[in-house]
């Protein structure tokens, strides 16, 4: 799959989410076999983008290319303006933010809301593609409502308002993430027209991103809450969509380096005490599967230190990896 001049290798790519899809979690799961990680969506209105949120979501110094950047909002001259200006700061792709379901977001009428005005609809996105010479892609869900699936129609005007990639949610806005995925309108998109289309909703684990990927003929896999905690993940689907075989499950000292990794990361990028506070939903998400995790999380978020928080969760893995090799024996 491409998306302009980037081959994008493998074809799965980390979906968008908010305050989860940092730079220290994208280089992650690019390094653990992604082939695009698209950032936190970046609020279109200018009075926002000095923020120390927002810096921190431009950040992108020694990043993996492509660098792809999403951003959202309702008026189509703000999301050109801030197109150019996310592109200045580095962005490569810019990806249009039309599937959030978020109330806060949905309220003003942005994310998915949009499905709702086609014609704004079109004015955004010939609006953003004009504005930067980069690649402009699109995140749409298959409708606002059960009764109103539309993303057909969106496709075609993604298409013809020169978007370079359509990556489709199967539910609608009111499904919020309740029930399951629905492919059959993912499918009926991809038929629809030239542009590469990537599947997206509870793809969680090889064996559903291969019948997906069959299922809809999608040209890409975008997975989301499935990596919280697993970042591994888009190296056990690569690896079984190439071979048919299944890797085994990451050991309890993979999972202890990866996570201690991945906390030091956090630390590094946004220093104390932002770090360990936005550190505490990555190790509840590690450890959910874990022997003893409600007391482990009950520890560790009460640590206001790097060091703490480092000490605690090595004590904890280690622990585990104790009990595994006494039980083994």
């Amino acid at each position: 799959m491409r998306i302009g001049p980037y081959a994008i290798t493998p074809n799965l790519i980390l979906a968008p989410m908010a305050g989860v899809t940092d730079k220290p979690f994208r280089v992650l799961c690019k390094n653990m076999g992604a082939g695009l990680c698209v950032s936190e969506m970046t609020i279109s209105d200018p009075r926002f983008w000095r923020t120390s949120k927002s810096l921190h979501r431009m950040d992108h110094a020694g990043e993996p290319a492509p660098i792809s950047v999403q951003i959202a909002g309702t008026d189509p001259k703000q999301l050109a303006e801030a197109a150019r200006f996310n592109v200045d700061h580095g962005a490569q792709i810019i990806d249009i933010n039309m599937g959030c379901p978020a109330k806060k977001v949905c309220n003003v009428l942005a994310g998915s809301a949009l499905m709702r005005d086609e014609k704004l609809v079109a004015e955004i996105l010939s609006a953003t593609v004009d504005a930067v010479p980069v690649p402009v892609t699109l995140k749409i869900r298959t409708g606002w409502s059960p009764d109103s699936r539309n993303a057909l129609a969106i496709a075609r005007i993604a298409e013809d308002c020169g978007i370079q990639s359509l990556a489709v949610h199967g539910r609608t806005r009111q499904d919020f993430y309740t029930g399951l995925a629905e492919y059959d309108t993912i499918a009926a998109v991809k038929q629809a027209v030239r542009i590469p289309v990537v599947a997206n909703g509870d793809i969680s684990d090889p064996l559903k991103a291969k019948m997906v990927l069959e299922y809809t003929k999608a040209d890409a896999l975008m997975i989301g809450r499935a990596a919280q905690g697993r970042p591994w993940i888009f190296r056990h689907i690569r690896h079984y969509l190439e071979t048919g075989e299944q890797l085994p499950e990451p050991s309890l000292s993979c999972i202890a380096d990866t996570l201690l990794g991945h906390l030091r990361q956090l630390h590094e990028f946004y220093g104390e005490p932002q770090g360990v506070r936005i550190a505490r939903k990555h190790l509840g998400w590690y450890s959910a599967a874990q022997e003893n995790a409600a007391e482990f999380r009950a520890r560790v978020n009460k640590a206001e230190t790097a060091a703490e928080q480092v000490a605690l969760t090595t004590a904890f893995f280690d622990a585990l990896i104790e009990q595994e090799a006494t039980a083994a024996a």
